[in-house]
């Protein structure tokens, strides 16, 4: 990306006066020392290891930590394996907790935090053994996919996925596919180049997973920039291996960071079938994607304005769901939108069947918003 233009991006965020919160993600936390890992306060530790599985076009790190086993730049193969994230027992749904400087927390502590705590490589055919393993031996033989989005790195994107299947009782394998995003606010033009090239590499993934899972279902669940290349590679895999296709019940995309039209005319239409659901969630507050339309001038399949409605797709105003300051991160942190995804993944039916929605309709045709929350009044 040019200077002028990522100078775009940073001046379109500064007008609104949230630069330094830009992520995708929450905060960047510090990698915990090795032997961080394992503080406990009494004899039992007082958090839930979740397993999640991955598969990343990353080139690996140093491995000095957790953290570290996979770094930003781009490989032209995919490693997989396992990793292990702390879930505190006070932790509170939508909330990826870290250490907070304000509150004097400079270290990690799995007791308190949403914390990666190990990673296990392993080769690809080791890899589908383990989840065909646990598939076999989970009560729902479903499979949960995350892909992350812009500035977001490995440790995030494990951390992410261990939340999102923790909050919404996942009782499946949880999966994450993690491109090689440079985990910084002005890495946006060189995680557009990533993502793009990870297209190929992601379409392999889903193949690999869709012929040697025995599961009923496979759910994915895309955010921001991550919709791109999960769009892209989903819409070509169906169009290779139309055979797959109803092995991918429900197909999220969560404040996609895809222009708009190309969406309409060059992805969606391989997408949009009868035996799977494709779901957007969008909102006009959302003001990453007011910045990334800036830059790219064009709309944002994401930004709401206006919102995108398709036959075949379900469209959803998130524009009332209250989240960040930047509106962009809904999909993990607004009580609304994790509860709708609970019903989602119990696979409760179309949007209209859903509780937390009520449908609306427009002059283009028929969308659907939350319902207002209603909270109880203060007591006297």
């Amino acid at each position: 990306m040019p200077q002028t233009y990522a100078r775009t991006l940073l001046q379109t965020l500064a007008l609104a006066g949230l630069t330094l919160l830009a992520a995708c993600e929450t905060t960047q936390v510090q990698p915990p020392k090795p032997d961080d890992t394992q503080v406990m306060r009494g004899k039992e530790p007082n958090y839930k290891r979740v397993l999640v599985h991955f598969g990343t076009n990353r080139a690996p790190g140093d491995g000095s930590t957790p953290a570290q086993a996979f770094g930003t730049t781009y490989s032209d193969t995919v490693s997989y394996g396992s990793a292990e994230v702390s879930i505190p027992r006070d932790h509170r749904m939508g909330e990826l907790e870290g250490p907070n400087p304000w509150l004097l927390e400079f270290r990690q502590d799995p007791e308190k935090h949403v914390m990666l705590l190990s990673v296990k490589p392993m080769d690809r055919k080791r890899f589908l053994d383990a989840i065909a393993g646990e598939i076999d031996e989970a009560g729902s033989r479903h499979a949960l996919v995350f892909v992350h989005g812009y500035n977001t790195g490995f440790e995030d994107a494990a951390r992410r996925t261990a939340q999102i299947s923790y909050d919404i009782g996942f009782q499946g394998v949880p999966l994450f596919y993690s491109w090689p995003s440079q985990n910084s606010l002005l890495g946006y033009g060189e995680d557009e180049r990533s993502v793009a090239k990870s297209q190929p590499l992601m379409r392999d993934f889903f193949r690999d997973l869709a012929e040697r899972l025995d599961a009923e279902t496979i759910y994915v669940l895309a955010h921001s920039m991550g919709t791109r290349a999960t769009a892209g590679a989903l819409a070509d895999l169906f169009t290779e291996r139309p055979d797959l296709r109803s092995r991918f019940r429900q197909i999220m995309l969560m404040a996609p960071d895809i222009d708009a039209e190309v969406f309409r005319t060059q992805i969606a239409p391989a997408l949009v079938q009868p035996d799977n659901r494709l779901t957007l969630y969008a909102s006009s507050n959302d003001i990453a994607l007011k910045a990334s339309k800036a830059v790219h001038q064009a709309a944002r399949l994401g930004a709401a304005d206006p919102l995108v409605l398709m036959p075949g797709m379900d469209s959803i105003d998130a524009s009332d769901v209250a989240t960040d300051l930047l509106g962009h991160s809904y999909y993990a942190d607004g009580d609304s939108v994790v509860a709708d995804l609970v019903e989602v993944i119990a696979d409760k039916g179309p949007a209209e069947q859903r509780t937390w929605l009520e449908a609306r309709r427009s002059e283009v045709g028929r969308f659907f918003r939350f319902k207002p929350v209603v909270r109880p009044a203060p007591a006297q």
